[in-house]
């Protein structure tokens, strides 16, 4: 069984036991959270697609992690003009694992 579900203005296809990398959450390592926005969930030939999100389903998973992403640079450059602009950006996240699909 997968299903498709939003949070943090993205959207994942997720199925039991995957772990992966989702914008910070706020919690703390070992909690666990429930996610509602679920919008698709499918199992085999048998596709159940919301309009939007799907009543009554959701996603539950746990937090494995807190860290940061690795730093990505931003050059700003304007030829001629004695203008250049270089900053940094690292991304906090949570690490989660899916732990029930339910719906």
């Amino acid at each position: 069984m997968y299903a498709v579900f939003k949070t943090g203005g993205k959207q994942y296809r997720v199925t039991k036991g995957d772990k992966f990398k989702i914008e910070k959450l706020g919690l703390e390592v070992g909690s666990s959270i429930s996610f509602n926005e679920v919008m698709l969930l499918g199992e085999g030939e048998q596709v159940k697609i919301g309009e939007p999100l799907l009543a009554g389903a959701s996603v539950e998973a746990k937090v494995v992690s807190i860290g940061r992403a690795d730093k990505i640079r931003i050059v700003k450059f304007r030829r001629r003009k004695h203008h250049r602009k270089q900053m940094g950006h690292r991304q906090h996240y949570s690490e989660i694992e899916i732990t029930a699909i339910s719906g």
